[in-house]
């Protein structure tokens, strides 16, 4: 691994949708990666609905139980092949291709909490990410409070759709500081 003072090449985008916001006990139900570069360009990218079993559907905080009934993901939950395990080697494995020995930037929107999810359920991918991390929710509290600049986003909670607004957002934001 690189030592701290190296400047990063690529971000790593992720995106978690929970059973809940509690990382020692709820579970990823659903994750979205988008590799860029500092430009924003996809250079990769990944999604996967994770079947968990009913026990785990069911103990779904009322929030997201109805917020992912209604998005379709419960039902996508249930029907879904692609086990915890099978996504957390294909999420390591896009790291390793794509960052090498490089320790990977994690960045997305409010990304503490899909972070604090990563080291409980997912440690293996976490040994691969760097301790610093780009909250675009940071740009998003200068930029209103100091700037009264504001984005809108769609509020779908869909992993692969919150990246995607995660990425424009900041880039809005990066834009409106250039001008």
């Amino acid at each position: 691994m690189l030592d701290k003072n190296t400047t990063p090449t690529k971000l790593l985008w992720i995106d978690l949708e929970m059973t809940g916001l509690d990382p020692q006990k709820d579970r990823i139900v659903e994750v979205a990666v988008i590799v860029t570069d500092f430009n924003f360009k996809k250079l990769d990218e990944y999604q996967a609905v994770i079947h968990q079993s009913d026990k785990v559907i069911k103990s779904m905080n009322p929030w997201a139980a109805s917020q992912h009934s209604a998005s379709g993901l419960t039902a996508k939950i249930r029907s879904s092949q692609v086990t915890e395990k099978d996504a957390v080697k294909y999420v390591y494995n896009l790291i390793r291709k794509n960052f090498g020995e490089e320790q990977a930037i994690l960045a997305g929107n409010s990304i503490y909490n899909d972070r604090n999810f990563i080291k409980q359920w997912w440690p293996k991918v976490d040994g691969l990410l760097h301790y610093r991390m780009l909250d675009v929710s940071s740009f998003k509290i200068i930029m209103q409070a100091k700037y009264n600049v504001e984005y809108l986003k769609s509020d779908n909670h869909r992993a692969m759709g919150d990246i995607q607004a995660s990425i424009d957002e900041l880039s809005h934001y990066i834009n409106k500081l250039k001008s």
